[in-house]
């Protein structure tokens, strides 16, 4: 660039031109589309009459866009300003001829560029199918700059990471014990729930190659983790349900609790007193009857017992020794990304008009309905993740259980139970906690 530079002021001097300024957007091509501050700073300057003439090292350095080719004739005209001078010859923006020579150059220099972005596509696309790397960007958490050798401390990180989402945590949660304990992002960073989402979310950390975001092939690098477990990483991050924002359940039972009169799911309703509570609502935006309630603490407290002694049971440990493993896993995922692959192809045939909105319409139906129902089983997978290491092993949760973080015990509480239903109590006014209303409907 400051060859470039120098190569200007050369040609501005040999015209006998005086330099009013030098305009040098680095590392922002013309071709980028992106805005150029330095060129939007020319465009005013030509404007106000500070600059007469603009000499350039060559017209593609200028445009590579004819839209703004054209802007900036507009913009020259306006102003009187005739002369562009390049380091390869001189055009007349004056003159017509010189107009359809800078128009042809700038058509040329953007087929050029066009040619160009269309290989480095199809050399990426090649890339990825083989599970090579691409080359370039920043050094992945995990490896070495080579993007191949594993660096083993970051690698055990991953892997703890990963069994910590699996188990229901939460990424800020886990953040949170990353930046406490000094751990940095790959960019030396602290760790945000973004950046944990995307190293988490990624393909490359199960030795899987990404195009676009999609799995398309083995890697040639070592995996850190299982493939499946990559699978049970996504088809939570994709779950509509999830929740990410911050105020994150403070009840621990949100969602898992249902009236006995209507059927719909209790939700928080602290009484004005602070005291925790779970009410059926109604009235707007919600469709409840109204009439079942119950305090917080005792219920959530009887949930938590009741589930330390259903992890006992052998009933529960020979149905999770049943659970479908990693196969079944990797089987859902693929056919959650066959149904992804799908939806883009109809999405680009209706935008090159090979089938109308009507067709559209009705094949996105059942490959919706297939997505989902993938999503959902990768879902349920994942969701017994949660008790490894607990199952017939109670008191061992028993002991942790105040340690662990909320939404770490709601994934084990959910993982065991489908919901509760809470019967309208008999006795108003009867402020003692009657355990004989909750009638739980387990998953196991």
């Amino acid at each position: 660039m400051a060859r470039q530079v120098q190569d200007c002021e050369r040609l501005a001097a040999e015209k006998g031109w005086r330099v009013a300024g030098r305009y040098v957007d680095d590392d922002v091509s013309a071709y980028s589309g992106r805005r150029r501050p330095e060129y939007a700073r020319l465009l005013d300057d030509l404007r106000s009459g500070a600059i007469d003439g603009v000499a350039v090292w060559h017209l593609d350095r200028l445009h590579r866009q004819p839209k703004e080719l054209e802007e900036f004739f507009e913009v020259c005209r306006a102003a009187g300003v005739h002369d562009l001078a390049t380091v390869t010859g001189r055009i007349d923006l004056a003159d017509s001829d010189g107009q359809f020579q800078a128009r042809i150059l700038g058509a040329v220099a953007k087929k050029e560029s066009d040619d160009k972005s269309r290989r480095i596509r199809r050399k990426h696309q090649e890339l990825a199918a083989h599970g090579k790397r691409s080359g370039g960007g920043s050094r992945a958490y995990g490896y070495e700059a080579d993007g191949v050798t594993v660096r083993p401390a970051e690698a055990a990180i991953v892997r703890e990471c990963t069994r910590r989402f699996l188990a229901g945590e939460s990424l800020r949660s886990i953040c949170t014990d990353l930046n406490a304990s000094g751990e940095r992002s790959a960019r030396g960073g602290e760790w945000s729930p973004q950046t944990l989402r995307r190293m988490l979310g990624s393909g490359r950390i199960s030795g899987q190659r990404e195009h676009r975001g999609e799995i398309v092939a083995a890697a040639e690098w070592p995996a850190l983790i299982e493939p499946a477990e990559t699978a049970q990483i996504r088809a939570r991050l994709a779950d509509p349900d999830r929740r990410t924002n911050k105020s994150a359940r403070r009840y621990l039972l949100a969602g898992l609790l249902k009236c006995g009169l209507c059927g719909e799911r209790l939700v928080a309703r602290p009484r004005a007193g602070g005291l925790r509570r779970y009410a059926c609502a109604k009235g707007p935006g919600f469709s409840g009857c109204g009439g079942t309630y119950i305090n917080a603490d005792p219920v959530e407290a009887f949930v938590i017992e009741a589930v330390l002694y259903r992890l006992d049971s052998p009933k529960l440990a020979d149905a999770a020794a049943g659970r479908p493993g990693e196969p079944e896993a990797a089987r859902w995922q693929a056919e959650a990304d066959a149904a992804r692959a799908q939806l883009e192809e109809l999405a680009g045939a209706y935008g090159e008009r090979q089938i109308t909105m009507g067709e559209l319409l009705a094949a996105r139906k059942p490959i919706e309905a297939r997505l989902s129902a993938a999503r959902k089983q990768l879902g349920k997978l994942s969701q017994g993740a949660a008790l490894d290491g607990y199952l017939g092993n109670a008191d061992a949760l028993r002991a942790a259980w105040e340690s662990l973080d909320l939404s770490r015990q709601r994934a084990i509480v959910a993982a065991v139970l489908d919901h509760v239903e809470v019967s309208r109590t008999t006795r108003p006014g009867y402020n003692r906690f009657d355990e004989s209303r909750l009638g739980p409907i387990w998953r196991f």
